[in-house]
């Protein structure tokens, strides 16, 4: 008899979702800078196009969408560590590229925004307190980098207890092999976590329907 351990995954949604749209910024529709030290994905800005029609379904649902953006002063002071590797200078306030998806994404005024200074979106945030208030038991990201922000902000959301899921095809990578890995360590910690936007689209429909 073998010992392995059964897994069998949790719902895709468990109590109230929120969406949470990770550093989709206007930058991710732009040409890539010729000083960026990273590879990309070539088919980003496809990802992030497609991120929108699951930000439209959760508007008709109802279900609470949260933009982030990642931006740092211009005397680079809160930058950290983050440096030392492979990123190079990005995000910079007051830099267009740095702002919101506004129209790509069809936000509007009355959105929930948040303005983080490193990877994961609950780090020096007020992440938590908004998904408190909104009674919000699982959350479902698109966005970048799949390897770097998703991750860690995974990684995150999964040591606070929320269900986490991930729309693989809605976020993009800082290389394929990356953001390969990324998502099955995430499907590691959390069984069912990789959902394509089809997928989601689709629940979010449901309960649509339930209301």
């Amino acid at each position: 008899m073998s010992g392995a351990k059964q897994i069998v995954a949790k719902p895709m949604i468990v109590g109230q979702p929120a969406l949470i749209v990770v550093d989709i910024q206007k930058g991710g529709f732009a040409p890539r800078p010729a000083s960026s030290r990273l590879e990309f994905m070539p088919d980003a800005v496809e990802r992030y196009t497609r991120a929108r029609t699951v930000v439209d379904a959760a508007r008709t649902a109802g279900i609470p969408v949260i933009f982030v953006q990642e931006a740092h002063r211009r005397t680079m002071v809160d930058f950290g560590r983050e440096l030392d590797g492979s990123e190079s200078v990005h995000c910079l306030e007051g830099q267009p590229n740095t702002d919101f998806a506004v129209e790509e994404l069809g936000m509007v005024e009355d959105d929930y925004r948040i303005t983080k200074r490193r990877y994961s979106v609950f780090f020096g945030t007020d992440m938590e307190i908004l998904l408190k208030g909104l009674g919000v038991q699982t959350v479902i990201m698109v966005g970048g980098f799949t390897d770097v922000c998703v991750h860690y902000s995974f990684v995150d959301g999964h040591q606070m207890d929320y269900y986490c899921r991930v729309v693989e095809d809605c976020v993009s990578g800082s290389s394929y092999r990356a953001h390969d890995a990324a998502l099955e360590a995430m499907e590691y910690l959390q069984a069912g976590a990789r959902r394509s936007a089809q997928d989601v689209v689709d629940a979010f429909a449901a309960i649509r329907r339930q209301a």
